[in-house]
């Protein structure tokens, strides 16, 4: 289970952006939180991916309380949690070649061996193909580049996944492509999934239930 609690976060202690968050989601439960820009839901994302830490409150995944946050995770918790944002280009070291990009996780926890099979099969689950590998961010499109960063998500098979905003730069052809590569790997593997957004009627169509902001938080 992926649990928020009394969670209050921000970039200034002094006027936090969340304010006594509550949320849970279930293994293989999808849920959607909606809201409008700029009222915290991405922040509240952040924390729930454990890439920021909350200044009040805590995150239990799987029973266990967080107590590190971003490369002080532990890799147990850290690894079981994939996350998708909504901008790609800002989330993509625009270095990198795509094979690289979706193989960083894989690298990064000791499985270099296998990470070119892994690549490939990932590549063909989002639907990239062989030739896009080899080109850089600045050389594909948006959607293009947003299959490669769910690939990176999806690269160590988490149990939960944190899509924030995914598919609010897409067209949607490419919106339809990647939910159902999302769902494919639910349905496979029983991971949860929080989606964050502003669309009602994707949420409502995507998820098991939609959360409106007001019902998660004070503020």
């Amino acid at each position: 289970m992926l649990e928020l609690r009394a969670v209050t976060a921000g970039y200034d202690r002094r006027a936090p952006v969340v304010r006594d968050a509550h949320l849970t989601v279930t293994p293989g439960e999808a849920v959607g939180l909606l809201g409008p820009s700029g009222c915290g839901k991405s922040t509240l994302a952040r924390v729930a991916a454990l890439l920021h830490r909350p200044d009040a409150g805590e995150v239990v995944l799987d029973g266990t309380p967080v107590r590190g946050f971003r490369h002080r995770a532990p890799r147990e918790q850290r690894t079981a949690i994939g996350v998708v944002f909504q901008q790609p280009r800002l989330a993509a070291d625009p270095r990198l070649r795509l094979a690289d990009l979706i193989a960083e996780p894989l690298r990064a926890t000791g499985r270099r061996a296998s990470a070119a099979e892994r690549v490939r099969e990932l590549a063909d689950t989002v639907g990239l193909t062989p030739d896009l590998l080899g080109r850089r961010p600045h050389e594909v499109s948006d959607g293009q580049l947003q299959r490669a960063c769910l690939a990176r998500a999806l690269s160590l098979e988490p149990r939960w996944l944190v899509c924030d905003e995914m598919t609010a730069m897409l067209d949607a052809s490419t919106t339809a492509a990647l939910v159902r590569v999302v769902e494919d790997y639910r349905a496979s593997t029983g991971a949860g999934l929080l989606s964050v957004g502003h669309d009602r009627t994707l949420l409502n169509r995507w998820c098991d239930r939609t959360l409106p902001w007001e019902a998660v938080t004070a503020g």
